[in-house]
């Protein structure tokens, strides 16, 4: 047993608490009380109204404690606010559990594997052919087939403008693609002009689709009134996934679009769950105050539900198992959320009756606008998604239909099937390209749609929103993650039953980073191309025994043509996109003439920003297929500007690579150079451009000169309007939370503190000696000191939390930094509402 110190301890204590008491009464009556006269296990025990436990006094008065501190009105509801079973206060984030057992299919990747088996199954059956269809087989949607032939005019399309390009491609090289150099850089080139080629078609079918303004085989195109009464049975989950989070950016975009849904009257279908991952432990406890304050205000402790995991596994697509697991059964529908989302509750409830209407639609993916952003580099990348965004997105629409992407948020996903065919087992094998999935969200589509359910893009559906990078690097360390998840998603390109449009979905994936690597061996072979012909006698016959010469022939004109139609592909698309818009309507982009400008802005920043991302995604693509390790950081959800010292760092290798590389071919040849500039010129100026770039002031000029600018900003919706409203008052809450070791400290702080702990375990002597033996480490150590992991333990165990609040404030050994950072603690600390 702790040794109590003399009475000016519980004299202190009580004071304390009778300062931070809601009702003056009530704080008369702690100032005028004796209880600082029997030391501080009676304190409690008489605040308790009961015995308190040997090893944990303090525990007997949390209840007290959070009555005092919320007396004027109740912390929660009762139902919300209860014990556990030994009597101590518990405040409960979640609804009560409703398990379902989950299990993932493991992955047959090996097609030799599976083919070995079913000739195996085929001569067991004595040779039989399983049979296909039968009397109940359903007929194949007419939307299959006119994506089957639409795909088929797509692979045409594309291999025959790529023929055409090769040969243009031939006739430019020396010796028409006839030595081994040239048959490497016109495979490359083949390569790389296929992936442009399919960018292009996608792009122009979606110009003549939004051009059209109506599309029969949209998920949408069924007649679905607005108004449509939705079944009471066809509850939906709104899951937020957060990890290490700006927890005012996340309860922002939660509450802006809480109080949307309750502006549609359709509030009663929706719950929300806050699923934390979250490590670090002073926003663990800031997530949890701005629960309480959402759920306070808001009154709506029965909608809204915070969990924190404590074994945290599978990231992202594990804390959304997790939650299938214990809530899933509760719902039909689940709408997946990121911590920058923002949607309209007319939006939510459109999915849902979109989902009503079409009872085999597995997923319906909307497409979020990117908005809320002030740094120049995000304000160009929300002005390119806003315009160009949509031709990509009904393009994609229009060659895949039901067979489409999900992007992992801001999407509405049926439950049932997702959770029976979707749960995601890890790629067998060792190494980096093996283990959890990083990227699920393109997995989770495929094997939806391989259950036989459609996954649909609702392009044309307003009311979604979401927020892009603020700078370069950030946007480069997502990209980091994305890479490693698309190679690993690759593995699957062969998996057994993904359907076709699934597998090219794959190779999409890969290929949106394996290109830049594809495109530094095209440059650096062209070069090498240029250094053979420059520094080496020409090999007028290359075999022996030719009568006549082979001279090296130069085609100019080729080659500016070749150059031309290329840069067509590329920009025609960007175009189309300003052409689209003027003619529905270019007064909210700030106009025609700015709307161009912008344009041309934002081409040519794209153009110095592409050298920088092929070498990036580069090394990203070798760096995983050699095994290193990615680290799995939230991204920035502020306006932040790139540091001259950290664009040095990540850019100053670059530079050189510009500058070495513009030297030697200048040496070489100097003509060459003209056609190079654009790539070494770009390398040499990326620190600067890195830089400014990431400006806000920058951002903020070209808004008030209306460039870049989107209908989101020149009449920004009701939702976010709420959202910015909400973040900076949610800014000042979160400031005003307590730290760690007030939560130790503060006698209300450590009330609400042990309320909120989730771990409840049974009583044990082996129990309570490793709990003493792990308080009485802490306690004499510095607090600043204190490992994150151990503020975890001690944040999760309530028996903990109060064992050490009740050893600071009494043990002799307890280090004096403890008493000196806790308190005094602000009042304003108590959850508002």
């Amino acid at each position: 047993m702790v040794d109590q110190r003399v009475d000016t301890v519980t004299g202190d204590y009580l004071e304390r608490l009778a300062q931070e008491t809601d009702s003056r009464g009530a704080r008369r009556e702690l100032l005028a009380s004796r209880l600082d006269d029997q030391g501080m296990e009676a304190l409690h025990s008489s605040l308790g109204a009961c015995e308190v436990s040997e090893d944990d006094p303090a525990a007997a008065s949390v209840g007290a404690r959070l009555s005092l501190a919320y007396s004027a009105r109740p912390l929660a509801p009762p139902t919300v606010l209860t014990t556990d079973a030994q009597g101590i206060t518990r405040l409960c984030t979640t609804p009560p559990i409703v398990r379902t057992p989950l299990a993932p299919e493991p992955w047959a990747t090996n097609p030799f594997v599976r083919y070995a088996q079913r000739t195996r199954n085929w001569i067991e059956r004595g040779f039989r052919r399983r049979q296909k269809g039968g009397a109940d087989a359903m007929p194949t949607p007419r939307w299959q087939k006119v994506g089957r032939l639409r795909r088929k005019i797509l692979l045409l399309l594309v291999v025959g403008q790529s023929l055409v390009a090769a040969e243009y491609m031939r006739s430019v090289l020396p010796y028409q693609g006839k030595q081994a150099l040239e048959v490497a850089i016109l495979t490359l080139f083949v390569l790389l002009f296929c992936w442009v080629s399919a960018g292009f078609w996608t792009a122009l079918m979606g110009f003549f689709q939004l051009l059209r303004g109506r599309d029969r085989y949209a998920i949408d195109a069924r007649d679905v009134q607005e108004d449509a009464p939705i079944d009471e049975t066809a509850r939906t989950a709104l899951v937020v996934p957060i990890c290490n989070e700006d927890v005012a950016r996340v309860f922002a975009g939660v509450r802006a679009t809480l109080e949307s849904l309750r502006d549609s009257g359709q509030e009663r279908h929706f719950d929300l769950f806050i699923l934390s991952d979250t490590f670090d432990p002073e926003l663990a406890i800031a997530e949890t105050h701005a629960w309480l304050a959402l759920c306070r205000e808001l009154e709506a402790f029965d909608r809204v539900f915070y969990r924190r995991r404590q074994r945290r596994m599978k990231r992202k697509s594990g804390n959304i198992d997790d939650f299938c697991r214990r809530w899933g059964a509760n719902y039909r529908y689940m709408v997946v959320l990121d911590a920058d989302s923002v949607m309209s509750g007319a939006c939510l409830t459109r999915l849902v009756r979109l989902m009503e209407a079409h009872p085999k639609a597995g997923i319906i993916q909307s497409a979020p606008r990117a908005s809320g952003r002030l740094n120049l580099y995000a304000r160009m990348q929300q002005f390119a998604t806003r315009v160009y965004g949509p031709l990509f997105t009904a393009g994609l629409h229009f060659w895949q239909l039901g067979e489409s992407h999900y992007w992992g948020h801001n999407a509405i996903i049926r439950l049932a099937p997702f959770m029976r065919h979707c749960m995601l087992a890890p790629l067998p094998g060792k190494g980096s390209l093996s283990g959890e999935i990083l990227s699920h969200d393109f997995v989770e589509a495929a094997l939806m749609r391989r259950a036989g359910w459609g996954v649909w893009i609702a392009y044309n559906l307003d009311g979604s929103y979401e927020e892009m990078p603020p700078n370069l690097l950030d946007e480069l360390n997502r990209d980091r993650r994305w890479c490693h998840g698309n190679l690993m998603n690759f593995r699957l390109f062969l998996a057994k039953g993904i359907h076709p449009v699934h597998r090219a979905v794959f190779l999409t994936g890969v290929m949106s980073y394996i290109s830049a690597p594809l495109w530094c061996l095209f440059l650096i072979l062209s070069t090498a191309l240029l250094a053979v012909h420059t520094l080496s006698t020409p090999q007028y016959f290359p075999e022996p025994g030719m009568m006549f010469p082979v001279w090296p022939q130069w085609n100019p004109t080729m080659a500016v043509g070749l150059f031309a139609a290329t840069a067509t592909l590329l920009f025609l698309p960007k175009v189309l996109s300003v052409i689209l818009v003027i003619a529905q309507g270019s007064k909210e982009f700030g106009g025609g003439l700015r709307l161009f400008v912008g344009m041309v802005l934002e081409s040519l920043f794209s153009m110095l920003m592409a050298p920088v991302r092929m070498l990036f995604h580069t090394r990203f693509v070798l760096t995983a297929l050699l095994g290193r390790a990615i680290q799995w950081r939230s991204p920035s959800r502020d306006n932040s500007d790139t540091p001259w010292g950290d664009a040095v760092r990540h850019h100053g290798f670059q530079t050189l690579i510009g500058a070495v590389w513009a030297a030697g071919v200048y040496y070489m040849e100097p003509t060459f150079l003209w056609w190079l500039a654009p790539i070494v010129g770009a390398l040499m100026v990326s620190i600067p451009v890195s830089v400014f770039s990431s400006r806000v002031s920058l951002g903020r000029w070209c808004q008030h000169a209306r460039l870049f600018r989107i209908p989101e900003e020149t009449h920004p919706p009701r939702v976010l309007r709420r959202m910015v409203r909400h973040l900076k008052r949610m800014r000042a809450q979160q400031a005003a939370a307590p730290t760690f070791v007030q939560v130790v400290v503060d006698p209300m702080a450590n009330a609400l503190g042990c309320a909120l702990a989730t771990s409840r375990h049974g009583i044990s002597a082996l129990l309570r000696q490793r709990r003493e033996e792990r308080v009485r480490a802490v306690v004499t150590e510095n607090p600043i000191k204190v490992e994150p992991s151990a503020k975890l333990n001690f944040l999760d165990d309530p028996v903990l939390l109060s064992m050490l609040h009740y050893w600071v404030w009494t043990s002799p050994d307890a280090h004096p930094d403890w008493r000196e950072l806790g308190t005094p603690m602000p009042v304003s600390w108590r959850v508002p509402g």
